[in-house]
């Protein structure tokens, strides 16, 4: 089943693995938030696996970044704290 999007177009959906139970699960892009950071090893995004629960966080490079944003994740910008 495939959900469709405002526009009547199929929804983008996402292939993923889960680290905690291993279960590959697909998710449509609302399931998913995006962090940008300042540097590449910084910019992740996450998802509650639907299988255990488990609240999953990856790093994300560009090619997901790009994938992601195109699909309309959430999307935020994660500020460095100055001292």
């Amino acid at each position: 089943m495939t959900e469709d999007d405002e526009a009547g177009e199929p929804a983008t959906r996402f292939k993923v693995y889960c680290s905690q139970c291993r279960e590959k699960v697909e998710l449509p892009a609302a399931a998913f938030r995006l962090a940008l950071g300042a540097t590449k090893e910084r910019t992740f995004y996450s998802f509650t696996c639907p299988e255990c629960g488990a609240a999953v966080r990856k790093t994300a490079g560009e090619k997901i970044v790009e994938a992601l944003t195109g699909a309309g994740v959430s999307t935020m910008r994660l500020v460095p704290i100055e001292r």
